[in-house]
């Protein structure tokens, strides 16, 4: 099962948007050494859907390599179309990748039905198991809990990542799918209390900046422990909102920057973080105590 701290890992780039690999290898080591316990490779903090087929591909190879069977690499395969979501995820398959992260089919706008099929269908053409990716906010659909649990009944589906923030879901979802299929917030702000309800883990854009607290955070939440869960989340609170001041990834882009973890790169349509978001991006970092590098 996966479970715990897992990153939404960005993908690294130089000034002219070309994936910069020395600096991914780099993310992976810090990643490594921090303790998360698993890396999201291509997904929506990574900018997919700027990514062409090829590279896509290339990307989710290198990261498997440079990971070197240290940390499982789960693989962003999804989009809005059923036949390329099987052709991106048919071409990885092969490789050392633990899971397919596949998102609802967004703009399409299917029904309940329509995304039963489509991720039955992923699902019976991989080897890999698939984490269902339920972002409402960013696909216009919203998958609803009935038909997770319709899901999680198929073989080869293990787990959901809900970025809803409803946390009323929880209870729904762990006594309808059972206590092996795998329960993950998708949402920063409302993961501590997620995992205090009976979720395994969280699939986190502040790992980014805050790995370590991130991987404390979840092992206390996992165990039991509010209090220490809630102080911890606390200082990473002004995180949890900023690195959403403008729309994600541009401010963990920049903030991973500042950390001199990766190079100034991020592709049109998305902008680097305006000035005037800075400041208030810094003052975060601040607050949950990551160091930058030398100016």
């Amino acid at each position: 099962m996966l479970a715990g701290s897992m990153v939404a890992l960005v993908t690294p780039m130089d000034a002219g948007g070309v994936v910069n690999y020395a600096d991914l290898g780099r993310l992976i080591g810090f990643h490594v050494e921090s303790g998360t316990q698993a890396l999201i490779i291509a997904g929506t903090t990574g900018e997919s859907a700027t990514l062409e087929h090829d590279e896509h591909i290339e990307l989710i190879a290198a990261a498997c390599e440079l990971a070197n069977d240290r940390i499982p690499i789960v693989a962003g395969t999804g989009s809005n179309s059923t036949a390329q979501t099987l052709k991106l995820s048919r071409a990885v398959d092969a490789l050392p990748v633990a899971a397919f992260l596949v998102v609802t089919p967004y703009y399409n706008k299917p029904t309940q039905e329509g995304m039963y099929r489509h991720f039955c269908t992923v699902a019976d053409a991989v080897s890999r198991p698939l984490i269902l990716y339920n972002v409402p906010g960013r696909t216009g659909v919203d998958l609803h809990s009935s038909t997770v649990i319709r899901l999680s009944s198929h073989g080869n589906i293990a787990s959901l990542k809900d970025a809803t923030a409803e946390l009323d879901r929880v209870a729904t979802l762990r006594d309808g799918c059972g206590p092996v299929f795998s329960l993950l917030s998708g949402d920063d702000a409302t993961s501590c209390e997620f995992m205090l309800q009976g979720g395994d883990g969280v699939i986190s854009v502040t790992a980014n900046v805050a790995a370590a607290a991130m991987r404390a955070l979840c092992d206390a939440a996992r165990a039991g422990d509010r209090a220490a869960a809630e102080r911890i989340d606390a200082d990473l609170r002004q995180l949890h909102d900023r690195l959403f001041v403008e729309s994600n990834p541009i401010p963990v882009k920049w903030a991973v920057q500042r950390m001199g973890l990766a190079g100034p790169g991020i592709r049109l349509p998305l902008t680097p973080l305006a000035a005037e978001h800075q400041d208030a991006v810094l003052a975060a970092m601040a607050a949950a105590e990551i160091e930058l590098a030398a100016a």
